[in-house]
């Protein structure tokens, strides 16, 4: 019960936290438009908050297709399954999900942050440091595995009660 509020907590916040990020890239993108053609001096910080901001985006669009099911999937074997099988076809699936989530997209992230700052890289325009624009790869990934998780806990508990509604 706690578990699906969670859920529930964490879809709106994405979807939130993605309007959000992208009322701001549609505000720096037509600004950067308004600044070259209009003003003839385009804005050279509007361009690569943009590109940021569309990484953000992609990424929390990304985990939040996970937590929705909606990710890229072919189901042709899972529809010739029964069921059953079906369920357990997404347990797996959602395993798969959440250890390349864990070791890929967390990991990863986090080293990539970690050398990012260790070598003090900055953004061109904005002289931020790189590691600030790659905190959403972990972010995202830690994301990604709690909706596997919820997805895995609830086929579990869905087979439990398929299994004792046949005896």
């Amino acid at each position: 019960m706690i578990f699906t509020r969670t859920k529930q907590a964490v879809d709106r916040t994405i979807a939130a936290f993605s309007v959000a990020v992208m009322i701001a890239l549609v505000i720096c993108v037509v600004w950067q438009v308004f600044s070259r053609y209009v003003l003839s001096q385009p804005s050279t910080l509007t361009d690569e908050l943009a590109r940021f901001l569309m990484i953000w985006v992609g990424l929390l669009g990304a985990a939040y297709t996970v937590g929705a099911q909606r990710h890229l999937a072919i189901d042709l074997l899972a529809m010739t399954l029964k069921p059953q099988k079906q369920k357990l076809l997404s347990i797996v699936i959602n395993l798969l999900i959440f250890l390349f989530a864990g070791s890929v997209i967390v990991t990863g992230g986090l080293k990539l942050i970690d050398k990012t700052l260790a070598t003090s890289q900055v953004s061109a325009a904005m002289q931020i440091p790189m590691g600030y624009v790659y905190l959403i790869l972990p972010l995202t990934g830690l994301i990604m595995m709690f909706y596997a998780l919820w997805f895995i806990v609830n086929g579990l508990l869905s087979l439990k009660n398929s299994a004792q509604g046949a005896c």
